[in-house]
């Protein structure tokens, strides 16, 4: 069944892709009508809140948008007839310029092969197709004479075939304007009625959430489009200006261009130089005007990139580097120059859709920048990969905007909940249980070096994974400022070598937990040290280590076990009478009053439902009141499972 359901998608994929190309003279101005639209469509808006009626906004916004492009069109043509008519003169400067490559050492060898090689293509390209065969005519006296040559001349065209000549160049053009124009009009006038079609095309359950996605997703992109067509025609003017000024010919031309192509992120403005480029070659003797084009590029884009994008609109298009490249090599191949600009505009849209609407959510996936697994889902996977060397290198990047406390709470805890849901189904062998407990030991080492101080905000982190977890994570004040003790400040009764004591409660998901907490707890003053869930049991709880121990924390990722926890705390109080014990019932949504009765049954003293939490309970605890960040390091020990 899941082989005909691919077949089936691979053919429909087929289909779909063989009608974007073959019907190609429909479809391209129907997507550059959609796209107008979106641009379109603010000012309409515009027009609409100062009481214009919205058909005479429309048709008002459409004449005078085509009037620009028609304008941009007629002196886009004007620039190609002087530039090709310019051309016949830089001839002698290239001549001059290969000639001074070809009296170098190091071209003369390469420009004589290449030569040689193409005069030797071209004679044999020239030769008659039965020249080496046919013998040469001798001539004699019988010989036949030579036919004469007839030479037939056309009629003069008439008035109505010059009009036809001159005519049928411009129909295909012509008509695909008006299609687009026509398409354009009643995309804004019929605005509302498409949006409900496609809705409940879409089929969702939820009429309201997903009226409201749409709405904001075409807002979104309206305002992207027109944004970006802003910029990026900013940036054709700078350019064509600074081509004037460098003396480059057509410099409108080329900032026109310069404007277009820029549509396509990485690679547009990389192909915009080059003409402009290859034509400073071609007209300077020298290579001072070359110079100065690639400066005023490579000045230019950088700064459009990096400093007035990001303050715009944000850099990002919501396209994966890869997703933009594939999608212009994709559109290219369907159609042509025009599908190359269409491109990144185009997947825009696919990947907007498919955020909002579940059936193409895939398009998101494909082509999105947002990472594909959320980032407790990236660290369970690496945790099972055994490769906690990755997941500690996004924690430091999560941690130049969040504290340490944070990360354990909104990932790496959620990522071993999610080991918890997995191993409650049976899903996780003893293996690879113990693989995680251990890649969990090794991560908390890594992150042992890392300071848990209040982080700076200052939006540092460049890790997509990274930075989504930092958005995904409400700002918590108690974990972003857990307070750090000096041991020298903690009453006699604190100052042992491991005054905490983190015992799993049942299994090794639960002491990868606990690892996680030990590890926090030294960082903020409080030594602390791991017992598996073995150590409780009947025959080695009274072999237990409880020295310098004065509060024990008994961690769960369960909250079914209420008999074990009972039995665990009881046997705790037996071995260590004078103790704190605190539950840590890491269960993610768990009811208050349901915590409150698990506490009561068990008979512990406190009970916490994250790290921080605990932590936090820990540190009260000891009563002292001096904190400080300088503490931080004093007293670290490794944790360790026992």
């Amino acid at each position: 069944m899941a082989l005909l359901s691919t077949v089936a998608t691979a053919i429909l994929a087929v289909i779909i892709i063989s009608m974007l190309y073959f019907g190609r003279d429909i479809f391209v101005p129907v997507a550059l009508a959609i796209l107008l639209s979106f641009v379109l469509a603010p000012l309409v808006e515009l027009l609409q809140r100062i009481h214009v009626p919205r058909g005479l906004a429309v048709v008002g916004v459409v004449i005078v948008a085509f009037m620009l492009i028609f304008a941009m069109g007629s002196l886009l043509a004007t620039q190609l007839t002087q530039l090709a008519g310019d051309l016949p003169r830089y001839q002698s400067t290239i001549s001059e310029k290969i000639q001074s490559f070809r009296d170098t050492k190091a071209g003369r060898g390469t420009l004589e092969r290449a030569s040689d090689m193409l005069k030797d293509l071209g004679k044999e390209l020239d030769k008659p197709k039965d020249a080496a065969s046919a013998p040469a005519p001798v001539a004699g006296p019988n010989a036949p004479a030579r036919p004469v040559p007839v030479e037939l001349r056309q009629p003069d065209p008439g008035a109505l075939e010059s009009l036809r000549t001159l005519i049928s160049p411009l129909i295909h053009p012509l008509a695909t304007t008006g299609i687009i124009i026509i398409f354009v009009i009643f995309i804004l006038i019929q605005r509302e009625d498409l949006r409900n079609r496609f809705i409940r095309l879409a089929g969702s359950s939820d009429l309201q959430r997903t009226t409201a996605a749409l709405d904001d997703a075409a807002s979104r992109l309206s305002k992207l489009f027109l944004t970006q067509l802003i910029l990026n025609g900013a940036f054709g003017v700078v350019i064509g200006t600074g081509l004037w000024l460098i003396g480059i010919p057509s410099a409108i031309l080329w900032g026109i261009l310069a404007g277009a192509l820029r549509f396509v992120p990485y690679i547009g403005a990389v192909i915009a130089a080059a003409f402009p480029l290859a034509l400073a070659v071609a007209i300077d003797p020298g290579w001072s005007m070359l110079l100065w084009t690639l400066a005023l590029f490579l000045v230019v884009e950088p700064v459009v990139g990096h400093v007035v994008e990001p303050m715009v609109y944000g850099h990002s298009t919501g396209l994966s580097p890869v997703a933009v490249v594939a999608s212009a090599t994709f559109w290219t191949a369907l159609w042509g120059p025009i599908g190359l600009v269409l491109a990144t505009p185009l997947t825009v849209c696919l990947v907007v859709l498919g955020r909002h609407v579940e059936r193409l959510e895939f398009l998101d996936v494909m082509f999105g920048d947002r990472p594909a697994l959320s980032p407790p889902e990236i660290f369970y996977q690496r945790m099972l990969a055994g490769d906690p060397t990755e997941a500690a290198e996004k924690a430091e990047e999560f941690l130049k905007e969040r504290s340490l406390a944070s990360y354990y709470d909104e990932v790496a805890l959620k990522g071993l909940q999610l080991a918890q849901a997995d191993a409650e189904r049976n899903a996780l062998d003893q293996e690879r249980l113990t693989k995680i407990r251990d890649a969990v030991s090794e991560f908390a080492s890594d992150l042992s070096d890392q300071d848990d101080r209040p982080a700076v905000k200052s939006n540092s982190t460049t890790d997509a994974e990274a930075w989504s977890a930092v958005e995904g994570v409400a700002e918590n004040a108690t974990n972003e400022h857990l307070p750090y003790l000096r041991k020298e400040a903690l009453a006699p009764d604190w100052q042992g070598e491991h005054p905490v004591l983190c015992v799993a409660g049942r299994t090794l998901i639960d002491e990868a937990a606990a690892i996680m907490l030990a590890q926090l707890s030294t960082e903020h003053g409080l030594a602390a040290r791991v017992e598996a869930a073995t150590s409780l049991a009947t025959t080695n709880v009274f072999r237990l280590d409880t020295t310098g121990v004065a509060i024990v924390c008994l961690v769960y990722l369960d909250a079914r076990g209420a008999a074990h926890m009972r039995y665990s705390v009881r046997r705790l109080r037996r071995k260590l009478p004078k103790a704190i014990i605190i539950l840590g019932c890491w269960v993610e949504n768990i009811d208050p009053a349901a915590l409150e009765l698990l506490r009561e049954g068990a008979k512990a003293d406190l009970v916490a439902t994250s790290i921080g939490e605990t932590v936090r309970l820990c540190v009260e605890a000891t009563g002292a009141t001096e904190q400080g960040h300088e503490a931080a390091g004093q007293g670290k020990s490794t944790t360790a499972a026992a």
